[in-house]
């Protein structure tokens, strides 16, 4: 008789490279150029830099993580050997919107740009897709869905096609650019046009930082390659580089491309014809026609690309909640494939929701950057906490100065938090909390678990954090970033830098003793060769 379906382990390193390589240059490289000059001007270069080198400090991070729990969903797994129950379901909530969010993006983003050959998807005045453009965005979602249900060595083999050309397209677009217009005053044109937190700001919401957020797709799919322990920190490193090259030449050629004519009134002023798919209007109006098709064609496949990558991660992040008891335990069924069907279903449900609060790519993209860096940024605080309560677990590789880079990176990932402004936090933060609210009113009154039992004393730390970074939002510029203008903008971020070392060292404290969390290791490497078949919990995590 045949034994139950389990993950493939068939993704070779350079199939995980080309997945957050191919994440990484998604839908980004499309608008984040335009955006990042609006907010920055020329200086936008830096934004590009910023970006990169928080997201390097987290891939550090992640990469020794990454390879201590080789599982897929591994995030979901970590979080509860370190700090427990509570806290690994409130993580599970966070990543199931960071994950399940991003493929509505990048739909959104194939109609703005399909819109200039296929008129009525968009509305010409306010760029929020029409009724058809809704319709259309759930068919596109459900076909990259479909697509998804393939065994996972086909899903790489598509994602690593589909890589190169997003590779090869974004690159020669810096070289037709610049060969065809080329105006270096515009590098030094307005510079002050534009406000010294423009730089930071835009690393936020100008689609940055969501570009780089494809790094975590070599730890979505560690579970399915054969050699995580070496594979993967070289997938996570060398995908931030890469892709960190490619966006600074393509902020550089963007600049270096526009009239001067453009940048008259200042880069907040800029303005030409063609702005809702930017790259290809430059391209028509340097007298390129033939390379604005090739990016219209573009616009199609490598959002479409990044999506089908971030749907094959979605369901494994589901799977793993699943698993540690989060979600209902039919989630963790696998296809006769090996693929994790109940989580793609659910995927696409929750993604077409996603398109009528924010129907359009500059509405969603602030807030799934905000979501996403809020889930990441328990990785510094699981690995620290690690560190303290198995100090002799494997670790195959071992980030050094890990207590320096893990507090640079944690503040770092607040930063953006803070950069992203209470207009945007005050949403994404009412849903976490909302989610809170409702499990302890659900565990409480309805289950009626005592509370010992909760995990409340490993959790206790994570509403003030997310309090303490709502009110330092709210108390934060105006204009942009929707505050109330108590704080002025580098204030707020010495204080958001000061209240980072409190909450690491509330958290560090708060996190599960040796027992529990050996307990907790030990049950989640039976999951890489359990199938559909979830062991049982160790009676410990039920009462930490």
């Amino acid at each position: 008789m045949a034994g139950p379906a389990k993950l493939r382990r068939d993704a070779g390193i350079i199939g995980i490279l080309y997945a957050s390589l191919g994440s990484i240059i998604g839908s980004g490289w499309l608008f984040g150029a335009l955006n990042a000059a609006v907010q920055a001007g020329p200086r936008s270069v830096f934004s590009w830099i910023i970006g990169a080198v928080a997201i390097l400090f987290l891939a550090f991070v992640f990469a020794e993580l990454a390879t201590m729990f080789p599982n897929s969903g591994a995030l979901v797994h970590m979080t509860h050997v370190s700090h427990g129950d509570l806290a690994g379901k409130i993580w599970s909530w966070i990543l199931f919107l960071a994950f399940v969010s991003v493929p509505p993006v990048e739909v959104s983003a194939v109609l703005t740009y399909a819109n200039n050959y296929l008129p009525g998807l968009i509305h010409p005045h306010t760029g929020l897709m029409t009724g058809t453009g809704t319709a259309v965005a759930a068919l596109l979602l459900a076909a990259v869905v479909g697509l998804n249900f393939l065994a996972i060595r086909w899903v790489m083999v598509i994602n690593s096609a589909a890589t190169w050309w997003k590779l090869i397209i974004p690159i020669a677009t810096i070289c037709v650019l610049m060969a065809y217009s080329f105006h270096p005053h515009n590098m030094v044109a307005h510079v002050h046009s534009t406000p010294v937190s423009g730089v930071f700001t835009a690393v936020a919401t100008a689609g940055i930082i969501f570009s780089f957020f494809g790094f975590q797709q070599a730890i979505a799919l560690a579970g399915e390659t054969r050699n995580p322990n070496r594979y993967v920190p070289i997938a996570l490193i060398s995908s931030v580089l890469i892709g960190m090259l490619i966006y600074v030449g393509l902020q550089i050629s963007f600049i270096t491309a526009l009239s001067p004519a453009d940048v008259r009134d200042g880069w907040a002023h800029l303005h030409f014809t063609g702005m809702f798919g930017p790259l290809a209007a430059i391209a028509v109006a340097v007298g390129a026609f033939w390379w604005a098709v090739l990016l219209y064609v573009d616009a199609l496949i490598s959002p479409l690309g990044t999506a089908f990558i971030y749907i094959t991660a979605s369901p494994r992040i589901i799977m793993a909640a699943g698993e540690m008891g989060n979600a209902p335990k039919h989630v963790i069924k696998l296809s006769r494939q090996g693929v994790p069907w109940v989580g793609l279903v659910v995927t696409y449900l929750v993604g077409v929701l996603f398109f009528f609060p924010f129907p359009s790519w500059q509405k969603l993209v602030s807030a799934v950057s905000l979501i996403t860096v809020l889930s990441y940024s328990i990785g510094p605080v699981i690995l620290l906490t690690l560190r303290a309560s198995l100090p002799q677990a494997v670790r195959p590789f071992r980030l050094r100065a890990a207590r320096l880079l893990s507090t640079i990176a944690f503040i770092l990932s607040n930063w953006i938090i803070y950069w992203t402004g209470y207009s945007v936090g005050k949403w994404m933060f009412g849903a976490v909390f909302i989610y809170i609210v409702a499990y302890l009113s659900w565990y409480l009154a309805v289950r009626r678990r005592p509370l010992a039992q909760l995990g409340w004393r490993q959790a206790w730390w994570i509403p003030p954090y997310l309090a303490g970074m709502w009110l330092v939002s709210y108390l934060g510029p105006t204009g942009v970033m929707g505050g109330t203008g108590a704080l002025g903008f580098f204030t707020g971020m010495w204080i958001i830098a000061g209240f980072s070392l409190l909450v690491l060292w509330a958290a560090l404290r708060a996190g599960q003793s040796a027992e529990a969390a050996r307990g907790c290791a030990d049950f989640v490497r039976t999951l890489g060769s359990s199938g559909v078949e979830t062991p049982r919990r160790p009676q410990e995590l039920e009462a930490p």
